[in-house]
């Protein structure tokens, strides 16, 4: 069994998921904003997806971790590494809540959870699946380093695959 990391940043601490997460989780994945997420969804598919998030730890050795402010406590949002039959290759995916966007906490917990992946969990490949879409998330991609790879093999035809380079150490 893998055990879940705690990851901290200079300003978030990358925690594993809390039943505490729920309610909020299962807010946006019910509001339009999850629609570049396959949403908006029934509590029963979001219940699902949290308990997904959560289980990939045990199951791939990689999964989800929820961004926590450092100063308040407060939850931000999530990243995680994907994997599984679901997904042809490992997948960088983050979301965060409207009230953290547009402060660089998604970057900087992408930044985090790519370099441990890579570096730690010794993977060799990540993607990100981005619906075209979603512009916020296209643009995120692109500052991690992330390039469109359009030969890259997808869950869903209509994504874009953002290949991201292994990350420079001592950077």
């Amino acid at each position: 069994m893998t055990e879940v990391p705690t990851i901290e940043t200079e300003r978030l601490i990358l925690r594993p998921l809390t039943m505490d997460d729920w309610p909020e989780y299962a807010e946006l994945m019910s509001s339009p904003r999850a629609i570049y997420m396959g949403g908006p969804h029934a509590t029963t598919a979001a219940w699902g997806m949290f308990c997904h998030d959560a289980a990939l730890w045990t199951l791939t050795g990689q999964g989800a971790l929820m961004l926590q402010e450092l100063d308040t406590g407060r939850c931000l949002g999530q990243v995680g590494i994907n994997s599984g039959p679901l997904f042809p290759e490992h997948e960088l995916g983050w979301f965060v809540y409207a009230h953290a966007e547009g402060k660089g906490y998604g970057y900087e917990a992408a930044s985090a959870l790519r370099d441990w992946a890579f570096n730690v969990r010794g993977l060799q490949t990540i993607v990100s699946y981005i619906a075209p879409g979603n512009i916020r998330s296209r643009k995120l991609a692109e500052r991690l380093g992330g390039e469109l790879d359009a030969q890259a093999p997808r869950p869903d035809p209509a994504d874009l695959v953002y290949r991201h380079p292994h990350p420079v150490v001592g950077k």
